[in-house]
């Protein structure tokens, strides 16, 4: 799991590549509020924080399993060119 200086890295490398107001326009959409009420946040503070990676990876997994989760991802990749 990478570092919190890894975390910042990406928010930077996002705000340099002026796609970070697209992205949190998703986060406030519909589906992005949904899923962000399914995220215990303790958790994922621990699970960031510890760097423990298997963790996050089941959280993920959980979100995308939905179909919010679903059609936020397919809009990450849109916005992101992939």
């Amino acid at each position: 799991m990478g570092s919190m200086k890894d975390l910042e890295s990406i928010a930077r490398a996002l705000q340099s590549s002026g796609k970070a107001g697209e992205l949190e326009q998703l986060a406030a959409s519909r589906d992005g509020k949904k899923l962000s009420g399914m995220i215990d946040g303790a958790a994922l503070e621990k699970a960031v924080r510890s760097g423990d990676g298997a963790a996050l990876q089941r959280m993920l997994g959980t979100l995308l399993s939905t179909p919010e989760g679903k059609n936020l991802a397919a809009d990450v990749q849109r916005i992101m060119g992939k």
